[in-house]
């Protein structure tokens, strides 16, 4: 049961980033505002998706979901750094970060033995 919440929670984690991935690849006027409040010119919003995809991607595939895991947790970290270097604490776009970074180990916990192994939690 909890190999299969954690694939449901991967694959939430992995439609998310798509998500955001396709916005910043296909629509960046849609986030133009976002980005230039966070000091980011808005023609790097293709390169940002392209690296979000690339991590979503690696995350999803099994042979490489641990370093996917690895680059999608740093890729938010630096949006979190990035909103508390501007002076903002628990903005929705931090908690959102927080929240699907946590959502990517757990789903990656709950999915693979061999982190179960690694990090015995007994919740499981």
């Amino acid at each position: 049961m909890s190999i299969w919440i954690g694939r449901i929670l991967s694959a939430l984690v992995v439609i998310l980033l798509l998500a955001d991935a396709g916005i910043n690849l296909f629509a960046p006027d849609f986030i133009r505002t976002e980005m230039e409040a966070t000091g980011f010119p808005v023609n790097l919003a293709p390169v940002l998706g392209m690296i979000i995809a690339i991590c979503a991607i690696l995350y999803a595939v099994p042979k490489t979901a641990f370093l996917g895991a690895i680059l999608v947790t740093g890729f938010l970290g630096g949006a979190i750094c990035t909103h508390f270097r501007l002076g903002e604490f628990f903005t929705p776009p931090q908690i959102v970060s927080l929240l699907l970074g946590a959502a990517t180990w757990g789903g990656l916990y709950l999915r693979d033995q061999r982190l179960r192994q690694l990090i015995p939690l007994n919740i499981v």
